[in-house]
């Protein structure tokens, strides 16, 4: 009994005292290549920046990132994957951009115990029944933000809406969440291709749909192109746009001033008013010398929050339950000020609304218009997930 007892002590303190990893491996899969490749290089950026800023180094160990492009491709994410976990062995898996690639891996990422971390996408199902204990989203349920901009709308008694959104489950979700708060009439409702670059007849049906408003949903370079044509067309004039990752500090110079008295809903922007906020765009700024989005502030939470986790671990990440754990409760710095993960390993956050107004540089800039219009939000979701 004494020697079980003093084998079993002996393990303990072993494990405690185990030295830490000579290196993390991260696997960052997103979306790098096509109409929306920029969405995924700003993940990219924001989440590489902050290891630059901790010298090469997450929760005090080296770090190796290994970036593959899922090309919005499901076949092509999962053969990215699978990769990352049999070949090269990743600790880690971070990235995930697109909700339809995300679902296609739900069946790899059940299949281990090693954390994902996504930083765009955040569809509903994975935020309910399909939840995993393994699976963390670092930015908002899909619905989210348009909740937050059906809250706004519905204040605003904007009576008769129409939608535009690309065809997949994000912009379904996104619709889904709109549609939860906002209670005024949705005249027209049209989803197109999501490589479309061309909307002169969908716009062309929007102006006589007698709508009071539009909602739009188009990331990437659809956005811009989205906006422009709305302007060519003459319609901001008339008709008010509201939005949701349309219109992003990233692509609104391209824009020009296509995208000036656009009315979006965001979790975060770089006029966010908080220390690390301010120190995270400063020097996006200067690296990139372009504002980030907060698909790249999203991604930088992301490595924050590895760093505090890997650190609360001592280094180890050789236990992937025990590293899930660590991130679940670790505490670190947002971009957004406070943060915490709901029960699904969701966010529970701040929304607020903003205008897109012309800066004292001539150059568009995000002012905040409804300050936590949806505060301490959690996503309608997590308690159908019964996983975590």
């Amino acid at each position: 009994m004494q020697r079980t007892l003093a084998f079993t002590l002996g393990l303990a303190v072993a494990a405690a005292c185990a030295p830490a990893q000579a290196e993390v491996k991260i696997g960052f899969l997103a979306t790098l290549s096509g109409p929306s490749a920029d969405v995924g290089q700003d993940q990219y950026d924001g989440f590489m920046l902050a290891i630059e800023q901790m010298q090469g180094k997450l929760g005090g160990v080296e770090v190796k990132v290994i970036r593959e492009d899922d090309q919005m491709k499901p076949e092509v994410a999962v053969q990215a994957l699978t990769k990352l976990l049999d070949r090269d062995k990743v600790d880690i898996v971070t990235g995930l951009t697109y909700a339809n690639v995300l679902m296609a891996l739900q069946g790899k990422i059940a299949g281990t115990k090693i954390p994902f971390i996504g930083s765009v996408s955040g569809p509903s199902p994975t935020a309910g029944a399909q939840c995993k204990p393994n699976l963390f989203i670092t930015s908002w349920q899909s619905d989210a933000t348009a909740e937050a901009m059906g809250k706004y709308l519905n204040d605003a008694k904007i009576e008769q809406l129409a939608i535009l959104a690309p065809n997949f489950l994000g912009s379904k979700d996104k619709v889904t969440g709109l549609k939860r708060f906002y209670r005024g009439k949705i005249v027209q409702e049209t989803y197109t291709p999501l490589t479309q670059l061309d909307f002169s007849a969908e716009l062309a049906a929007v102006g006589s749909s007698g709508a009071k408003g539009l909602f739009a949903f188009f990331p990437g370079s659809q956005g811009v192109s989205f906006v422009r044509q709305y302007q060519q067309f003459g319609m901001l004039q008339k008709l008010p746009m509201y939005s949701v990752h349309t219109i992003e500090p990233g692509s609104v110079n391209a824009m020009g001033k296509a995208g000036i008295g656009a009315i979006v809903a965001e979790a975060w922007q770089p006029s966010a008013d908080n220390e690390q906020s301010r120190r995270f765009v400063a020097a996006f700024e200067k690296k990139h010398k372009r504002p980030p989005t907060s698909f790249a502030a999203f991604s930088y939470d992301a490595a924050m929050l590895i760093d505090a986790a890997v650190k609360a671990r001592g280094g180890d990440v050789s236990d992937a339950q025990a590293l899930n754990a660590a991130l679940r409760n670790a505490k670190f710095e947002s971009v957004r000020g406070a943060f915490k993960f709901n029960k699904n390993n969701y966010p529970i956050q701040n929304y607020h609304i903003y205008r897109v107004v012309e800066g004292k540089s001539g150059k568009p800039e995000f002012q905040v218009l409804v300050r936590d219009v949806l505060a301490g939000h959690g996503d309608a979701y997590a308690e159908a997930c019964g996983a975590t």
